[in-house]
């Protein structure tokens, strides 16, 4: 009798135990397909450049280019002329203010120096009469202006000249007035004036390198999100040009960049730019709105470290029972995502649940379409925990499997707009502009990333301040 009340109280103990106590369930691990380079069908983004350079940078750097003694000519054997002039003050350059044609004004002090010599060579003997002039005065020329390869052509003709002094010429060694000789003979310098001016704006204002260094620097990745390791890289194919205007004080030209955007979850990624690669096409128009075609890239990897963190600790219950999600990896299998849950608690193990990402674009949220475990777990569940794999818990977990990421595109909207006011890649270069929401478009799954595709259509303006 004692035996028989011993075995009943045993094996009641045991089962108390074993309903007090987790399970265990030994699942099969859907293995990840084969990784392979992520490959997609990127749209490209128009971006509108439109460049504004002022014609004090022109001028600023046109007298770089001229300073102190800007012209020399000691052969007088070639065309009977010496000549140096020299830059007494620095250069002006504004807007002519010709309302038939867009021209600049160049103001010039000079003083120059000119032997000419008149006469012959006959039989050997030479007959010359050499005479010197001494000239300072203002130059004023205008210039025609066009944009051609990067670079301002000119069409400079001199205008007028206002002398400060007499022009004199040495006779005996003194200065003697010859204003009288002088005025006729402004064609003896004219043209070298003229080409002098031409050169150096031409020099001055070779925009390519300040165009090129400042899309380089717009085109290095920049972290747009420090908790979600988010980086944008902006990845130049073609530039678009049309001819320059002369507005006010400025050169207006107006630019287009038809590049890939694209966005990568993780590490720094490296940059694409290269300048070799970039082809210059000359339009017509441009429009004043850009169109950017943004993809965003995330690992499997980087998207479980992620995800984790919106997961890791959740709780689920059904009476009694309940499991704590302590860990969550996700990964890619024959076109579905797999959603691995490390739980604890009234069960202990991994389950593993395939589902479809989707977007909710009313509500801006990231949810599995068609969530259920995977045929393994299932199975396993209906033996040892039929109340983990009835449809009310998994509705729970497809639930909070819902995440939002209306955050992360104000986030990233308040990230692009701090590019777009008044940010300054490079010393003198300054980039503003606006944008309007981002618009998510659609999720595509690669053997090893998540890509996700989004649009942004706004304005973008550079302004160069200080050519150097």
């Amino acid at each position: 009798m004692k035996k028989t009340v011993f075995l009943a109280v045993s094996i009641i103990l045991m089962t108390l135990w074993s309903c007090s106590t987790s399970q265990k369930l030994a699942t099969l691990k859907p293995e990840p397909d084969d990784a392979s380079p992520i490959i997609y069908n990127n749209i490209p983004s128009f971006l509108n450049l439109p460049i504004n350079i002022k014609l004090k940078d022109i001028e600023n750097k046109t007298n770089t280019f001229l300073n102190g003694l800007i012209y020399e000519d000691n052969n007088i054997e070639d065309d009977d002329i010496e000549m140096k002039i020299w830059k007494l003050a620095p250069i002006t350059i504004k807007n002519s203010n010709d309302a038939n044609s867009e021209k600049i004004t160049t103001i010039l002090p000079l003083k120059a120096t000119i032997k000419y010599r008149i006469g012959t060579k006959t039989m050997g003997v030479s007959l010359y009469n050499t005479k010197e002039f001494n000239l300072n005065g203002i130059v004023t020329l205008n210039s025609k202006v066009n944009l051609n390869n990067w670079k301002l052509k000119t069409i400079t003709e001199l205008t007028s000249l206002d002398w400060n002094e007499s022009p004199t010429m040495t006779v005996f060694g003194k200065n003697m007035p010859v204003t009288y000789l002088i005025n006729p003979s402004i064609k003896l310098f004219k043209s070298k004036i003229e080409k002098k001016i031409d050169e150096a704006i031409e020099k001055s204002t070779d925009f390519k390198p300040n165009v090129f260094a400042a899309l380089e620097k717009i085109c290095t990745p920049f972290q747009m999100n420090e908790a979600y390791e988010s980086w944008l890289r902006i990845v130049p194919l073609e530039i678009y040009s049309t001819t320059s205007h002369l507005k006010n004080d400025s050169f207006l030209l107006q630019m287009g960049i038809k590049c890939n955007m694209e966005t990568i979850v993780g590490q720094t990624p490296e940059t694409k730019f290269d300048s070799n690669k970039i082809t210059l096409k000359t339009v017509s128009k441009i429009p004043d709105q850009i169109n950017a075609n943004i993809v965003a890239v995330s690992s499997y990897q980087d998207a479980s470290r992620i995800i984790k963190k919106n997961f890791s600790g959740e709780t689920f219950s059904s009476g009694k029972r309940k499991v704590t999600v302590q860990d969550v990896s996700v990964w890619h299998k024959s076109g579905k995502m797999v959603i691995a849950l490390d739980l604890t608690g009234s069960l202990n193990g991994t389950v593993y649940l395939t589902g479809f990402p989707k977007y909710d674009a009313a509500k801006k949220e990231i949810y599995f379409d068609e969530l259920n475990y995977v045929l393994d777990t299932q199975n396993k569940l209906l033996r040892t925990a039929n109340w983990l794999a009835q449809g009310l818990i998994l509705k729970k977990i497809q639930q909070n499997c819902r995440y939002s990421i209306k955050p992360n595109l104000e986030e990233g909207k308040k990230t692009m707009l701090n590019y777009l006011n008044n940010y300054s890649p490079m010393k003198g270069v300054f980039v503003n502009g606006k944008m309007e929401d981002i618009q998510f478009q659609k999720i595509e799954l690669s053997q090893n990333a998540i890509i996700a595709f989004v649009k942004v259509n706004g304005q973008i303006h550079i302004s160069v301040d200080g050519l150097e």
